[in-house]
């Protein structure tokens, strides 16, 4: 009896077609978790480099959302969020914590999908709030939501990652269990 998670993923096509690929072992499957890796250590970095023990002064947003783009759709609420005491210390607060935590389940390959939920969030604010687009729609912050959605879709965490042993768990089955992994 196998404790491994197999890797196949099986889809129909709109055309009806049935496509058949295999992470586990191929050149995709390493790809796929280098992609994972390289962006969980990009958020990873940002996080950890927020942290007041760290770049020696305490993470403020506020600057980032008093000064978003006028062309964003968002703008009226950043400003909101400036100016609202709580809400401004909980995105100080979130922003670092969520940024590390994301990246690490990046980097060691665990709740994969559900990192790349939060990361895709984050990264949609951070478009949205840059949305200067004085050079076109293609920004870093939209190559970056796309690195997430990727690596949620084709559930990177199952190659070279913890996700594949938790999915082996007990736990997994469970309806909580489920929801996480995806």
């Amino acid at each position: 009896m196998s404790t491994t998670t197999p890797t196949t993923q099986t889809a129909e096509t709109t055309f009806g077609n049935v496509l058949d690929f295999d992470l586990q072992g191929t050149v995709a499957g390493y790809w796929l978790a280098i992609l994972r890796i390289v962006t969980g250590y990009w958020m990873l970095h940002a996080g950890l480099t927020k942290f007041a023990f760290i770049s020696g002064e305490a993470f403020d947003a506020s600057g980032y959302l008093l000064h978003a783009s006028a062309a964003s759709p968002l703008q009226g609420f950043f400003a909101w969020a400036a100016a609202t005491p709580w809400l401004l210390g909980f995105t100080n607060f979130m922003i670092p914590v969520g940024e590390t935590l994301i990246g690490l389940g990046l980097v060691v390959g665990a709740l994969v999908r559900l990192a790349s939920f939060f990361g895709v969030i984050l990264m949609t604010f951070f478009y949205l709030g840059n949305a200067d687009w004085a050079h076109g729609l293609v920004n870093g912050d939209l190559m970056g939501l796309m690195l997430f959605v990727t690596v949620a879709t084709l559930g990177a965490g199952r190659v070279l990652g913890l996700d594949a042993y938790i999915e082996g768990l007990d736990f997994a089955d469970t309806r909580i269990g489920k929801f996480l992994l995806g």
